[in-house]
């Protein structure tokens, strides 16, 4: 470790951190893509699929915290923010553009439906619906939830993170890590259950106690992943303190 140039340290350093916030942003996306589109069954809970890779983006969040200080940390949450606009702008404007004629329209741009289906923007659609109209119809408001979530529970997490850490004095990293990940994810829990599934719940398409349901097995998965996640978590800090050359409580900067 010694015999690493400022030069070999940084890029080190950066290559780290370049892969913890390809992950992070990986998982956020993978959440706005597959979103709602299938339920899944774990023991008692009931899951969205884009749930399952997103409490990846927690652990992520708190190694940057903890390696690189809370500016890196809500740097990268303000570039997931912005890819959430992207995100939904492509959405909305494959959404705005006209289709192909018919003729020139592929077979499986069409999907035949036996039965009417209620699509979670109000809509109900008979016969036939568009690929894409399904998909957006499925992803568009999952994606807008997320963001709203996004926004209150990454910045809470970083936010928290360091509360606690100075609490501890820089002590007890699993304090700050259960802590600060535990409280963001029921904001994020409540407000992405509450902003995606609203509009079903206000025309009586879903009750209080399906709501209630998907709050609960949202943060339930949530908490248990974070809780698992603490012995990665130690893991990681302490091997990567020894790769990135840093003491205790020091942060990767510039060399």
């Amino acid at each position: 470790m010694s015999e690493l140039t400022s030069g070999q340290l940084n890029e080190r350093r950066e290559r780290v951190f370049l892969v913890l916030a390809g992950t992070f942003l990986c998982a956020m996306t993978l959440l706005n893509i597959i979103g709602i589109t299938r339920f899944v069954q774990l023991g008692p809970m009931a899951l969205a699929v884009g749930v399952l890779p997103y409490p990846l983006t927690f652990l992520c969040t708190d190694l940057i915290c903890e390696l690189y200080g809370r500016k890196r940390a809500n740097f990268l949450v303000t570039v997931g923010l912005g890819l959430n606009f992207m995100i939904l702008g492509v959405l909305l404007l494959g959404n705005a553009l006209p289709s192909v004629p018919a003729d020139q329209m592929p077979p499986w741009q069409i999907l035949q439906l036996a039965a009417p289906v209620h699509l979670p923007n109000g809509d109900t659609v008979e016969q036939t619906v568009g690929l894409y109209q399904l998909i957006y119809a499925t992803t568009s408001g999952a994606v807008f939830a997320s963001m709203l979530a996004y926004i209150a529970a990454q910045y809470c997490d970083v936010q928290l993170f360091h509360f606690w850490k100075r609490v501890t004095k820089g002590k007890y990293l699993w304090v700050r890590n259960n802590f600060s990940t535990l409280m963001s994810q029921m904001v994020d829990s409540v407000m992405v259950i509450t902003v995606t599934f609203g509009a079903a719940f206000l025309r009586d398409e879903l009750t209080f106690k399906m709501m209630m349901v998907l709050v609960a097995s949202n943060y339930i998965f949530k908490a248990t992943v974070a809780l698992i996640d603490t012995g990665p978590f130690y893991l990681g800090v302490h091997y990567l303190r020894r790769y990135l050359v840093l003491e205790p409580g020091e942060t990767a900067t510039h060399v």
